[in-house]
């Protein structure tokens, strides 16, 4: 694992069952983890030679994506510090661990590259954990990190191309570490570099089908498993500060829970609910502090607080439109006002927008353009009905434990398998 944010709680949610189901489980992962590790009663080992971060605060990111503008430039520098670059710092660090462990299958983030490659020397199953939308390039979807709409006709089809083909060239600036990594291992160059990730035993999407747009079958060893809709462990109880005689509509904010700058855009959402009737609930997140924001008489601020709580209590739910909140709110049938930052939020801001379930409003919204858009999604029920049809076709994906299922399926194969 690596500290991802929002990656974080669907992957340990993942791990806490697997435990649950009698199962054994070791985590590699970053420092700033390890408190969840523990708490499920997994094993944890942080990554000590690897990039990783030791807490959230914006100072000590491993990229600052908040303070560069250009995504290709983004893409570049988050590929040479994370994804592609330190290959073989992680590769190392996860084969000692295998050797130490032993483990049946190595379940691994989908970003990180070395883990897979040490699975792959150590030849123990893979699973990549998806804890988003399909990340590679598909035909027949738009690529992820363009925010774009389905193609309708050949001005969209040589758009996605074009993309596609700009991912995999992006991509691929990252492969001599990664074959460097890989030699030093004693296993073959790779033609590209997502070819590492895309090679695993089972690609496990962490996230709802019915969410996603239409298009052709994703490859044979692709299972979507169902949105992870466990709220994360640092969440604190919560108890409403309102009267439960107060019918005035209540609206959640919630934006990332680690640093993308957004204190400001937060100061204006409070700032366009302070002039409506409505209840307001800000949940800062562990990367600000909830004391710094200034909200109006009806907001109330907080660090923390449990979203699968409130989620089905409130009207409207406010996002950045990271992958979490945005499908907890979604399977409840709560409508969102989507103001995404970066990362893959424009394209989870894409799929509410095309389901007619939210309002997509940019981050730097004035605080009157915000209040419209939240006037419309509380006053026209066609929103409310949108969310609530999508909530619907992602509860009748959620019968049975697919996650637990496809990785006990993956253990057994290793098992039953005759020894080399």
């Amino acid at each position: 694992m690596w500290e991802g944010g929002g990656t974080v709680p669907p992957e340990l949610a993942v791990a806490g069952r697997l435990i649950g189901r009698g199962h054994d489980v070791h985590i590699l992962g970053d420092p700033t983890i390890e408190a969840g590790a523990t708490r499920i009663g997994a094993g944890f080992t942080p990554w000590r030679q690897a990039p990783h971060v030791t807490s959230l605060r914006p100072e000590h990111a491993l990229v600052k994506d908040w303070e560069i503008r250009n995504p290709l430039r983004l893409f570049r520098v988050m590929r040479d510090a994370l994804l592609c670059g330190p290959t073989r710092l992680f590769a190392e660090e996860t084969l000692t661990a295998i050797e130490r462990v032993r483990p049946d299958v190595v379940a691994a983030d989908f970003v990180m590259i070395g883990a897979i490659a040490a699975a792959q020397r150590a030849t123990v199953p893979t699973a990549l954990l998806v804890p988003n939308l399909y990340p590679f390039p598909t035909k027949g979807r738009p690529m992820i990190g363009s925010g774009s709409m389905p193609a309708r006709g050949p001005v969209g089809w040589i758009r996605d191309a074009v993309m596609a083909r700009l991912f995999v060239r992006l991509f691929d600036g990252g492969l001599a570490p990664v074959n460097d990594a890989r030699a030093a291992l004693g296993l073959p160059a790779l033609a590209h570099t997502f070819d590492q990730a895309t090679g695993s035993d089972v690609i496990l999407l962490l996230t709802s089908e019915a969410f996603d747009f239409p298009g052709p079958p994703l490859p044979e060893n692709v299972t979507f498993v169902g949105a992870q809709l466990d709220d994360p462990l640092w969440a604190e109880s919560w108890t409403s500060p309102w009267p439960e005689t107060d019918e005035r509509p209540l609206v959640l904010v919630g934006f990332s829970s680690t640093f993308q700058n957004q204190a400001d855009a937060l100061q204006r959402v409070m700032q366009a609910l302070g002039g409506m009737p409505v209840r307001g609930l800000v949940t800062a997140g562990p990367a600000l502090e909830a004391d710094a924001l200034s909200p109006p008489p009806n907001v109330v601020v907080v660090a923390s607080a449990p979203h699968a709580q409130i989620i089905p209590r409130s009207r409207v739910v406010v996002t950045h439109c990271g992958h979490g909140t945005t499908l907890k709110a979604l399977s409840q049938g709560v409508p969102l006002l989507c103001m995404p930052m970066g990362r893959d939020q424009v394209d989870n801001a894409a799929r509410t927008v095309w389901h007619g379930a939210g309002i997509r409003i940019k981050p730097s919204a004035s605080a009157e353009t915000i209040a419209t858009a939240l006037r419309a999604l509380l006053q026209d029920d066609r929103y409310r009905r949108n969310a609530r049809l999508l909530a619907d076709r992602m509860a009748a994906e959620s019968i049975g434990d697919r996650a637990i299922s496809e990785l006990e399926a993956l253990a057994a194969r290793r098992r039953e398998a005759p020894p080399h």
